[in-house]
C-alpha cells in the first residue's frame, strides 16, 4: 500500500487521520510533524519500522508523550522485525547521527534510532521510515543532524552507509569523485 511513491496529497485517508488526530495534541516541538507522520503509517503497518519504532517500549512511551502528550492511542507492536545480526549496524548507523546531532531537542536521539533502524528496511529511507516524501526527510535530517551535510543530494542510506565506510578509512569506490563513477545514477538517481 505504501511501497510506491507516496505523497502528502494520496496518502491513505487512515494514515491521514491519525496523523491530524495526533497533530491536534502536539505543542510545535521540532519533530512533532515527521514523527506523526511516521506513527500514523507505522500504525497502518505501512514503512519499515520495527516495533515500537525501534524504540525501547519504554523510549516509545516517553517520545509519545513529549512530542504528543496525553494522545489517546494504544501502541500496537505493529512493526517488521529485524534481524538480531544487524544490530549492530543499527548501532553504528545510531552513534552516527548522534556525533552530528544539533543539540537542540531531546528528540534527536530518538530520530537517530528511528532513522538507524529504517535503513534496515529495503525501500527509500522516507519511504522505510513513513515519511510522505523525500524532502520530508532532507527535513528531518537537517535539522536534527546539520552536520551531515548531503550537499549533493546523495540518496540518504547511502549517504548515511558511505560516511560509515569513510569514518572506517574503507573506499570501495575506485572512482576519485562521485561524479565520474560509473554507480553515479544509482546513488544519485531520482527517488520519486
Amino acid at each position: 500500500m505504501y511501497a510506491a511513491a507516496m505523497s502528502k496529497d494520496i496518502v491513505d485517508a487512515t494514515v491521514r487521520g491519525v496523523h491530524s488526530h495526533l497533530m491536534a495534541y502536539a505543542h510545535g516541538r521540532v519533530n512533532d510533524d515527521p514523527l506523526a507522520c511516521m506513527f500514523a503509517t507505522w500504525r497502518s503497518g505501512g514503512g519499515a519500522l520495527p516495533d515500537w519504532m525501534g524504540l525501547c517500549p519504554e523510549d516509545f512511551k516517553v517520545m509519545m508523550n513529549h512530542h504528543f502528550p496525553g494522545v489517546p492511542y494504544e501502541y500496537p507492536e505493529a512493526g517488521h522485525a529485524v534481524p538480531v545480526d544487524r544490530h549492530d549496524e543499527v548501532d553504528e548507523l545510531y552513534k552516527l547521527m548522534v556525533m552530528h546531532r544539533a543539540n537542540q531537542s531531546v528528540s534527536e536521539a530518538w530520530v537517530a534510532k528511528i532513522v538507524a533502524f529504517g535503513c534496515m528496511g529495503s525501500d527509500h529511507l522516507w519511504q522505510d521510515l513513513g515519511l510522505w516524501s523525500r524532502p520530508d526527510l532532507t527535513g528531518l535530517m537537517n535539522r536534527n543532524f546539520p552536520t551531515l551535510r548531503n550537499e549533493k543530494n546523495m540518496k540518504w542510506k547511502k549517504y548515511l552507509y558511505k560516511q560509515l565506510c569513510e569514518a572506517e578509512g574503507i573506499y570501495t569506490c575506485r572512482s576519485p569523485s562521485c561524479e565520474v563513477c560509473v554507480d553515479y545514477q544509482a546513488c544519485f538517481a531520482s527517488e520519486d
